[in-house]
């Protein structure tokens, strides 16, 4: 997973280049909360265009950080969803409480 942090928007993106499972979603979990904590961004985007696999682990760490981003004040959008990914997210429900973000 990449990062960038554009200081002028307090905006922190997140690239996630690796399939989202149980064995990757505590690092992605992690990293996630570090750089939050680090930047205190007001909007924060996850970025799957390069996710080929996600299951319902990854459902989790979105609602996680959904939640963390909550508590320090941040926005929490989604953007370039892959076909499956975004199956996925409208399965659970998900597209109902964190949206996509139209423009990055």
């Amino acid at each position: 997973m990449e990062s960038k942090f554009y200081e002028e928007d307090k905006l922190l993106i997140f690239k996630i280049t690796d399939e989202i499972d149980d064995c990757s979603v505590q690092k992605i979990r992690r990293r996630a909360d570090y750089e939050i904590e680090r930047y205190m961004p007001k909007r924060i985007i996850f970025d799957f265009n390069s996710v080929t696999f996600m299951d319902s682990a990854g459902i989790g760490m979105i609602i996680g950080r959904y939640k963390f981003a909550n508590m320090v004040g941040a926005k929490l959008e989604m953007s370039n969803l892959t076909e499956s990914v975004k199956r996925i997210f409208e399965m659970s429900g998900i597209l109902k409480l964190i949206p996509i973000a139209q423009k990055i």
